[in-house]
């Protein structure tokens, strides 16, 4: 699988009123990262309107489990925010890379893990008002420890915390980063009904 999009929901019979159909396109900024487009797009009632939107190469998180069922997670400064969050390792999708390939590399890159099983968990799209990001979402374990190769502009303190303690800090605040809340549920509905290889405990899930 490549870093293509995740085909569109079928529409249901009353969507057709909702559609809307690029006029015309214009780059306002090309980034090093990131396109931010300029569209004219044609209601579905034949009115014209515009719509600014930032186009994003999709990108991979991923719950990595120890074998006693702690979860591994990062600390990192955001500039937009200039905050320091924590999250679930992640990257984006380099161009042409299957997205399984985008998790390995990166759970590697960030935290020196790497991991024996691995399961797609679903897809998430965080910012459907301004951007067409997609986020794949997968589930790690059986890891095994090794040497991060983190590029020279990314700093970071790499911690696991237990299940239950992570269930906490999100309910009180202290993980508010979308892709990490999004994926841990989609973790928390797998786990409740999987046993996952090489993951001795899973703690209260």
């Amino acid at each position: 699988m490549t870093n293509e999009r995740p085909p569109l929901q079928p529409l249901d019979a009353n969507d057709a009123g909702l559609m809307e159909h690029t006029v015309s396109s214009q780059v306002l900024v090309q980034g090093k990262l990131l396109t931010v487009r300029d569209d004219v797009v044609r209601l579905a009632n034949g009115h014209m309107t515009g719509r600014e939107y930032v186009e994003h190469p999709g990108a991979v998180v991923v719950v990595a489990l120890t074998a006693e069922g702690e979860v591994i997670l990062e600390r990192q400064f955001r500039y937009p925010l200039r905050q320091v969050f924590i999250e679930l390792p992640a990257g984006k999708i380099d161009a042409g890379e299957p997205v399984l390939v985008t998790g390995q590399r990166e759970l590697q890159e960030e935290t020196g893990y790497s991991a024996r099983h691995w399961h797609k968990l679903g897809v998430q799209h965080p910012c459907i008002g301004y951007s067409n990001e997609v986020i794949h979402v997968y589930l790690a374990s059986g890891l095994v420890a090794g040497n991060h190769a983190r590029d020279a502009d990314e700093a970071m303190t790499v911690f696991s915390w237990p299940w239950q303690q992570v269930m906490q800090a999100v309910e009180q605040g202290v993980i508010t980063d979308s892709k990490t809340l999004s994926a841990l549920l989609l973790a928390e509905r797998y786990l409740r009904k999987h046993t996952l290889p090489d993951v001795v405990s899973k703690g209260e899930v």
